[in-house]
C-alpha cells in the first residue's frame, strides 16, 4: 500500500515537471510564433496558446494539490478498527445475494473492475468510517443498494499480516 501511494507520487510528479517544462518552454515559443502572424485579435494560434497555456497552469495547480493531499497521508491517522483508506471489505449485495470484494484507495489508483473503490467515489464514501456487520445503503445512478460488510481488513491489518509472512520467512 506504501509501495502504492509512492508509485502514485512519482507519476503525478512526472506529469507536474512535463507540464511545468511546457509551460515555461514550449508554450512561450508558440506563443511568440503565433505573434508574428500579426492581427491578434483574428490569430487562431495566438488564442489556442493562451488557452492551452490556461489549462496547463490548472492543471499545475491540481497536481501540486494533489501531491500535497497524498503527501499529508498520515498512516498513524488511518483507524485500526473502521474502513478508511486501505481497507479491503467483502460485501453482501442485499438484492443480489452476491458477494462483492472492495479495497478502498485514491483516486488516482481506482479501478471499479479490479475492485479498486475510491475513497471520494459514491461507494467509497458510504463505506468510509463503517465496521463489519454494518449495514450500509449505497446511492448509485440505478438507485439505492444495500450491502452488509461481511468481513472488514484494515490496512493496519494487512500490514501486520505482511510483517509476520515477511518474518517467517527470514
Amino acid at each position: 500500500m506504501i509501495r502504492v501511494t509512492e508509485e502514485i507520487k512519482k507519476k503525478l510528479q512526472a506529469e507536474l515537471e512535463e507540464l511545468e517544462t511546457e509551460l515555461r518552454i514550449h508554450l512561450p515559443r508558440e506563443i511568440k510564433r503565433a505573434r508574428e502572424y500579426g492581427d491578434l485579435r483574428e490569430n487562431a494560434e495566438y488564442k489556442a496558446a493562451l488557452e492551452r497555456q490556461q489549462v496547463v497552469k490548472a492543471r499545475i495547480a491540481q497536481l501540486r494539490e494533489r501531491l500535497s493531499q497524498i503527501a499529508s497521508i498520515d498512516l498513524a491517522q488511518v483507524p485500526r478498527d473502521r474502513a478508511a483508506y486501505g481497507s479491503t471489505l467483502v460485501l453482501l449485495d442485499k438484492e443480489r445475494g452476491e458477494t462483492i470484494t472492495y479495497r478502498l484507495v485514491t483516486p488516482e489508483e481506482s479501478d471499479p473492475q479490479a475492485g479498486l473503490i475510491s475513497t471520494t467515489s459514491p461507494v467509497g464514501r458510504s463505506l468510509m468510517g463503517r465496521e463489519e456487520g454494518d449495514e450500509v445503503v449505497v446511492q448509485t445512478p440505478a438507485g439505492p443498494r444495500r450491502f452488509e460488510i461481511l468481513q472488514l481488513k484494515t490496512l493496519h491489518d494487512e500490514l501486520a499480516e505482511k510483517a509476520a509472512r515477511d518474518g517467517e520467512s527470514s
